[in-house]
């Protein structure tokens, strides 16, 4: 006899609308006579296997719209990267508590989760349905056109760039501004959403799917920096030599890890720090600022695109659709159709868990320090409505009297 139950979780980094793919799911699910209960686990699997659940079957519907309207991981969330032992650890949970559906927010690292105990369900002949639903701001996930998540960050990322460039407009100089992206580089790449005229910033944009050069790089600011009289650049944290070894490792003095043994990139403003002394000691340039956008571009609450809103709703939704009605463990993947709008797929869990997408070859510029009009026209549909403007003063220049 069916229990009826049914548990959905957050991983890995939040966002400005990973909340609308939590209420999407429990809105559905509680649409439908079978459920009997929804429940959620806190911080994502480590909440599973601790058993720290909760019942959102309580949640009112009202309460649930205004958490989806509010960023970040309302059940909270967690770095852990579950292997084997693990996943055997939150497939004991699930069947102890008769759960029948296993909903995964997040990234690559979860899918992989909903692969390893989808099929450990199969092993052990118990009917559990694994959804895992997309999430993740550096849009590396395959097989979809774009990630819920993403669009939000890179209307940030392109925000922020356009005023780093006015300011950087009113007081000449280097700006160098790292963006989250370890692999892939769209998030960086969106910094060029925020131009608007021909000589706006940012004028070099460096991207992990390219090899970074220290020496061509200062070559490109010394250039830009003569052509302009100032240099605004964006740089992927993720910025790698020709071995593959992050710029930041070679750089810095001392290099820190993660608890994965990869180099901390992220939450650290080093690389900016490292490439604004080489300019400084190499070009001889005095007014060098460096930012590292960190945390801030996840889940900023006044930055957040009405399109990803929606879009996040859906896939939440349309998880439970599919686990209802589609019959089998999966996915779900955004596809793009029309000038714009989206269909969702499920696809197979093989098919997405463990890779990594990085940005193709025709939204990256022939000189790899700019990005090219498809990639223009890919993101500008997904930065949603009311993008804020600027504009210029048309100067009538008054003619010189004492220095002619």
């Amino acid at each position: 006899m069916s229990s009826g139950k049914i548990l959905v979780a957050q991983g890995g980094g939040p966002t400005a609308v990973i909340n609308q793919s939590l209420a999407g799911v429990v809105l559905e699910a509680r649409r439908f006579r079978d459920v009997t209960r929804v429940y959620g686990a806190l911080h994502g699997v480590r909440g599973i296997i601790n058993e720290d659940l909760v019942d959102l079957t309580r949640e009112t519907s009202h309460n649930l719209e205004l958490v989806a309207a509010t960023p970040s991981s309302a059940l909270g969330s967690t770095r852990d990267k579950p292997d084997l032992a693990y996943c055997t650890e939150i497939f004991k949970v699930l069947r102890a508590h008769e759960i029948e559906q296993f909903y995964y927010i997040g990234g690559n690292d979860s899918s992989d989760t909903v692969r390893i105990v989808s099929e450990q369900a199969q092993q052990a002949g118990y009917p559990l349905r694994c959804i895992h639903i997309p999430k993740t701001i550096d849009n590396d996930l395959v097989g979809s056109d774009h990630t819920p998540g993403f669009p939000s960050a890179a209307r940030f990322v392109a925000q922020a760039f356009a005023g780093a460039n006015l300011d950087n407009a009113s007081l000449p100089g280097v700006y160098v501004g790292v963006v989250m992206g370890r692999h892939a580089g769209f998030l960086t790449a969106a910094s060029a959403l925020g131009k608007k005229f021909p000589d706006d910033g940012p004028h070099l944009i460096y991207l992990p799917e390219r090899v970074f050069s220290l020496e061509r790089f200062l070559a490109d600011v010394k250039a830009t920096y003569a052509r302009y009289g100032r240099c605004v650049i964006a740089v992927s944290e993720g910025i790698h030599d020709a071995s593959g070894e992050p710029i930041a490792s070679l750089l810095a003095k001392e290099v820190e890890r993660d608890a994965h043994g990869n180099v901390q990139l992220s939450g650290t403003g080093a690389l900016a720090d490292l490439l604004c002394d080489e300019i400084k000691a190499k070009l001889g340039i005095k007014r060098v600022r460096g930012d590292t956008f960190g945390y801030l571009q996840r889940s900023f609450i006044g930055c957040v695109s009405d399109v990803d809103q929606r879009e996040a709703r859906e896939v939440g939704e349309k998880a439970v659709q599919f686990a209802m009605w589609g019959g089998r463990d999966g996915s779900v993947a955004i596809k793009r159709t029309g000038f714009y709008s989206v269909d969702y797929e499920l696809m197979a869990l093989a098919d997405v868990a463990g890779k990594t997408r990085v940005m193709e070859d025709e939204f990256i510029s022939a000189s790899g320090t700019d990005v090219t009009d498809a990639f223009r026209l890919y993101l500008r549909p997904l930065l949603g409505s009311g993008m804020p403007d600027a504009f210029r003063l048309r100067p009538s220049p008054v003619e010189k009297i004492l220095k002619k």
